[in-house]
């Protein structure tokens, strides 16, 4: 069973994720091609934190579960963002 703590943790990770990955977002729409790297290093970061999501949901309990659940179409939605954008 997964703990509370190790639950919150990497809820805050994707939440830091989330955070760079909105950031390189904009720095993208006003820099173009200039941010690449970032840009990529963004998106990784959100496939890292779906994938670490997906591995704690097995061991998590229901409401556990929800809080990830909900994390992760955030994650989903900000990566369809990242990879639609004109970048």
């Amino acid at each position: 069973m997964a703990t509370r703590e190790s639950v919150d943790m990497l809820l805050q990770q994707c939440e830091d994720a989330i955070r760079f990955a909105g950031e390189q977002l904009q720095d993208g729409r006003l820099q173009e091609h200039y941010n690449d790297d970032g840009y990529s290093n963004a998106l990784e970061a959100l496939e890292n934190a779906y994938n670490d999501l997906s591995q704690l949901a097995h061991s998590a309990n229901s409401q556990q579960r929800e809080q990830l659940h909900r994390m992760r179409l955030q994650l989903q939605q900000l990566q369809n963002k990242m990879i639609i954008n004109p970048h």
